[in-house]
């Protein structure tokens, strides 16, 4: 039996969209420690099943990673949208036919979002809609710009 395979097969029985999970609960349903990798690093959590069998285990039983806590050691796995369990495999709902508008329209978010989270921190009380400079700066920035623009190129007019 492969490691995580206990755990695929207790996704496979949920009938919830979201499952949350304490670390502790994973080694449990799997009777195994969690490398210490899973601890210490979130890309043991993500959702690449290329040479990750936990991954696939997850995929497999039709869920994604969707909020991992590394400090309070929870997970929680959200079912697949577009994706049906079955027989422990996933398949892919029928394909239709979208214009780029449609899913403009009902996009909620892009694909991207959320890929940066935890990777970086904004210290509290930080305005990160201040601008950088002043209207004072950036006329002192301009005037020094044009200044080397016009010793660069002496002839040439604005």
């Amino acid at each position: 039996m492969l490691t995580y395979e206990p755990l695929q097969n207790y996704l496979s029985r949920q009938t919830e969209d979201v499952v949350a999970l304490t670390f502790e609960d994973i080694e449990r349903i799997i009777g195994a420690e969690l490398p210490a990798s899973a601890i210490r690093r979130n890309e043991w959590w993500s959702n690449n099943a290329t040479g990750h069998s936990q991954a696939k285990a997850w995929l497999d039983a039709g869920f994604v990673t969707a909020n991992l806590d590394r400090k309070g050691k929870t997970v929680v796995f959200r079912r697949a949208s577009g994706r049906i369990a079955r027989g422990g495999g996933l398949r892919e709902e029928p394909a239709e036919f979208r214009s780029a508008m449609e899913a403009d329209m009902n996009a909620t978010h892009h694909p991207a979002f959320g890929a940066m989270k935890g990777t970086f921190t904004i210290e509290p009380g930080y305005d990160i809609t201040k601008p950088v400079y002043t209207d004072e700066e950036w006329n002192e920035i301009e005037s020094e710009v044009l200044a080397k623009f016009d010793r660069m190129f002496p002839g040439d007019a604005k």
